[in-house]
């Protein structure tokens, strides 16, 4: 009897697959409700969920809490039974190991970017949440977008001001659910921000929580082996080759990254050695997409067009930006590299520039 070829998996693809699962079976999820400015009621949300899953009948505890200057909390606080904190040199910090021995279905945690006082088990708060995810605990926080500590340039630009502790971005995308605190403009209470400085500090925001979405979609896909290049936002590949004029494409795919708060890449694929034009070409492409602010990446492989689509996949690119010249007559009946990477290139979109020789 003939054997039956079977499609095997990747073996890297096929642990990957396993660790997103066995990550997400063991670890506490973590749901991050984001104020966009200071005042805007990122704490209250968060207490007013902790009492919601307390209601439904959740184990819940808190384990920090600022209530300098949010004195309106204090009655919500009667329903909640709090984590004692741990004083360490006349400052307060989280009882880790008591909320670990504890062991709640749910932590509230406010101030997520608070800078832990020296001696304590961790540096940062963030880590602490991390520790207590780690044995199993679900996380409910609360923060301002001002301590991501990625966004605190953008941030410095509108606000002229700089936060002086930081989150990194790596834990904000590793959340399971952000939420943004939408308050309007007008309704910010207290605040020394104009409207216009408010409306850009909340598209900051935003921006920043379809990036979470994005991540969460990632692992989804991983754990369940999706390979569809979908993505929260878009995501667009340029692909340059050194005998043509790429600024078409770039200029076209900056306007679209920016119209959509999108993100740019590059990349060429290594082609041998090359003649001093092409190269001189190939560089001037590269510093143009580079000014263009592009993410640049130069690739190597036998096969251009896979390494490409490879590339693509890894990265979840959303839109393919090649060129073409035009094929001579006798030339249609044969595919060439572009109908190879239209035809496979699944789930993305393709788009085709003329492009003339470079020069």
């Amino acid at each position: 009897m003939a054997s039956k070829d079977f499609c095997r998996p990747d073996p890297d693809e096929l642990l990957r697959r396993i660790q997103a699962q066995e990550t997400g079976d063991r670890k506490g999820r973590l749901k991050i409700f984001l104020g966009y400015a200071p005042r805007v009621g990122k704490s209250k949300r968060m207490f007013d969920e902790g009492i919601r899953r307390l209601r439904r009948g959740q184990d819940v505890v808190v384990g920090a809490i600022q209530l300098k200057g949010a004195e309106h909390l204090q009655p919500m606080l009667r329903e909640i039974e709090v984590m004692p904190p741990l004083i360490i040199a006349g400052r307060e910090s989280i009882d880790v190991d008591a909320i670990i021995r504890r062991n709640p279905q749910v932590c509230l945690v406010d101030e997520l970017a608070r800078e832990n006082p020296a001696g304590s088990r961790n540096r940062q708060r963030w880590q602490d949440v991390e520790q207590i995810r780690a044995a199993g605990i679900t996380v409910v926080g609360a923060m301002n977008l001002q301590y991501v500590c990625e966004e605190q340039r953008s941030v410095e630009r509108i606000t002229g001001r700089r936060a002086r502790n930081g989150v990194p971005a790596g834990f904000m995308h590793s959340a399971d659910e952000m939420v943004i605190v939408d308050v309007p403009a007008e309704e910010v209470e207290r605040s020394d921000l104009s409207a216009s400085q408010l409306t850009e500090l909340r598209e900051l925001a935003l921006l920043l929580a379809a990036q979470v979405v994005e991540e969460q979609l990632q692992r989804y896909m991983e754990a369940h082996g999706i390979k569809q290049s979908w993505s929260a936002q878009e995501r667009i590949l340029v692909c340059i080759t050194p005998r043509s004029s790429a600024r078409a494409m770039l200029d076209s795919a900056s306007r679209a990254t920016q119209r959509f708060h999108g993100q740019m890449l590059a990349v060429y694929v290594k082609q041998g050695e090359l003649d001093r034009a092409a190269d001189e070409s190939l560089q001037q492409n590269l510093e143009y997409a580079g000014r263009l602010g592009a993410e640049i990446h130069v690739l190597e492989g036998s096969d251009s067009i896979a390494r490409i689509l490879q590339f693509a996949h890894e990265e979840r690119i959303t839109q393919l930006y090649i060129g073409h010249t035009q094929r001579k007559r006798w030339a249609f009946w044969t595919p060439g590299p572009v109908d190879r990477l239209i035809q496979a290139a699944e789930g993305i979109d393709v788009r085709l520039f003329p492009q003339t020789k470079a020069g």
